[in-house]
């Protein structure tokens, strides 16, 4: 898939994420602009370009995407600002700036993540879909959210800190498939869903999205080893501080970079029925993949 396109569909995400956030002059000012320092310094924006990309896939209305797309960032941005907390992962540096809690303080971040979250469902309850779809885009990202998704990762994460050897693979691919790979099968799913998609699609897109959660977390940690904290915009080298579970401490890196591989021929395993439909799902592959930060 051309780059530009990618490109075009960023500029159209972010645009709707500045459409969708709270003006910054206006009271509370201060808790609003920590909001849009969590959204809008930035970002790969993984996950809204999946539901754009899985939609396309499906035939959805362009329209029907744009919902669903900034509801999902907005829940990812939150569960960013509370994962720099102090009592969470405790880091100062995110996307290359400081973390909200840095920046406004920790009492205003948790704030400002609890409102992002709300926001997202709110902006989500108004997507341009039938009822019941509406309520699914609901319920899977509510699912992907809580505690048996993102939330319940990261407490598996928080209680394996501090003994990452304790951990096994399989274990270790279960907490991520919660924290990171659960809101990235709800961004494929939500864009699939606007289309119409039957079942036997959304099967073979989940596959492809359980692969690709996996894959980006490895990628993420073989990056935190070797990463440079000025290029992946966060700070390099804090797994092994902090002693957590971690693919290349539990596998090696070259075991790391087979399974990436492994990985890669899960995804198109799952997208070859769909073949030039899949195009922009399986750039967004090899961008998470590949990717240097």
């Amino acid at each position: 898939m051309p780059e530009p396109r990618l490109a075009a569909w960023r500029d159209r995400i972010d645009a709707a994420l500045e459409r969708a956030l709270p003006d910054p002059d206006a009271g509370p000012d201060t808790l609003h602009r920590a909001m849009r320092h969590a959204v809008l310094l930035g970002g790969k924006r993984m996950r809204p370009l999946l539901v754009l990309a899985s939609g396309e896939l499906a035939g959805a209305p362009a329209g029907t995407l744009d919902a669903p797309a900034v509801a999902i960032e907005l829940v990812h941005a939150y569960s960013l600002v509370h994962d720099d907390l102090p009592a969470m992962d405790d880091d100062e540096l995110r996307r290359g700036q400081p973390t909200v809690h840095v920046a406004f303080g920790e009492a205003t971040a948790i704030l400002a993540g609890d409102a992002l979250q709300a926001l997202a469902f709110q902006v989500l309850a108004r997507a341009q879909a039938g009822a019941d779809v509406r309520v699914e885009l609901l319920h899977t990202l509510a699912v992907a959210a809580g505690a048996a998704g993102m939330c319940g990762g990261q407490a598996l994460d928080l209680a394996a800190t501090g003994n990452g050897g304790g951990m096994t693979a399989a274990g270790l691919e279960q907490l991520h498939a919660l924290k990171t790979g659960a809101l990235i099968r709800a961004a494929v799913r939500m864009g699939a869903l606007c289309g119409g998609a039957p079942a036997t699609v959304l099967d073979a897109l989940d596959r492809y999205a359980a692969a690709l959660g996996l894959a980006f977390q490895v990628r993420d940690d073989i990056l935190d080893i070797e990463g440079d904290s000025r290029v992946i915009g966060k700070t390099a080298g804090k797994d092994a501080e902090q002693d957590k579970a971690t693919f290349p401490a539990l596998l090696g890196m070259e075991a790391s970079r087979a399974r990436l591989a492994e990985l890669a021929a899960e995804m198109e395993k799952a997208l070859a029925p769909f073949g030039d439909r899949a195009l922009a799902l399986r750039r967004l592959g090899e961008m998470a993949i590949r990717r240097d930060r």
